[in-house]
């Protein structure tokens, strides 16, 4: 019985953590970084102002994790046929997840506002970056993108036109996974070559689907990692040429 008590104690102070954060987040979320108070934190976790210190040692620590979130927490999904189409994923299913995760939310909120400047955002923008132009990189090995694309110039594009998109879609009141729809619709054709753009889905409801679709239905006889990828006939993907 002794032996498992460490494992026990580890398990609850996990659970102890994300409960902090969670809360952090809705509070953050609905306050600001300045409004904020530790004590609603606390009362909403229902844990001790010890417990709290004991993970955190200040409020400004406690806003930092909850900012690093978003880069710490990227949703699986589902490996796709096209790397264009898992780049459109990522935007996707974040959108998605930005509905229903209150630490995402939160975390969305503390990167996007100005107060609190002794926060680090740029972690945030930073991670979405490095992994949008990693998968646009993996595109352009496998011949998806059009010649004069640059993977990292396209990540910039889409990352920083995500975050523009978030905080119009609050302060107007839109649905922001129909205005990110849009944005792949209308970007994705500029920057991917026309026979796999046509079969790519930009459509609302995409990260949805991609989160939860089943392992089996990405239409891949390979693993991700494999390149090249080609596309089924008719329409099949002429590779960039190498110099």
């Amino acid at each position: 019985m002794r032996a498992g008590r460490p494992q026990v104690k580890q398990d609850r102070a996990v659970r102890t953590r994300r409960a902090i954060l969670e809360a952090a987040a809705v509070v953050f979320e609905d306050r600001g970084y300045d409004a904020a108070k530790l004590t609603d934190i606390v009362r909403l976790a229902k844990v001790t102002k010890g417990a709290l210190y004991f993970h955190f040692e200040s409020k400004e620590h406690l806003a930092q994790a909850v900012i690093e979130a978003q880069v710490n927490m990227h949703a699986p999904f589902t490996p796709q046929e096209f790397k264009v189409q898992e780049f459109v994923d990522v935007g996707m299913v974040f959108s998605h997840r930005l509905q229903y995760d209150v630490l995402m939310r939160g975390s969305a909120r503390l990167t996007l506002e100005h107060n609190g400047r002794e926060l680090d955002r740029a972690a945030p923008f930073l991670g979405w970056i490095e992994l949008h132009t990693a998968l646009m990189a993996e595109a352009e090995e496998r011949g998806e993108l059009l010649p004069h694309v640059d993977p990292s110039a396209a990540a910039r594009l889409v990352v920083g036109a995500f975050a523009g998109l978030n905080v119009m879609s609050q302060t107007l009141g839109l649905e922001l996974d129909r205005e990110v729809s849009a944005l792949y619709a209308s970007v994705m054709p500029g920057l991917v070559v026309p026979a796999v753009a046509e079969r790519l889905d930009t459509a609302p409801g995409r990260g949805a689907r991609a989160l939860h679709a089943p392992a089996d239905t990405c239409g891949c006889d390979r693993p991700a990692s494999q390149a090249p990828l080609t596309p089924r006939p008719p329409t099949p993907v002429t590779p960039k040429p190498r110099p």
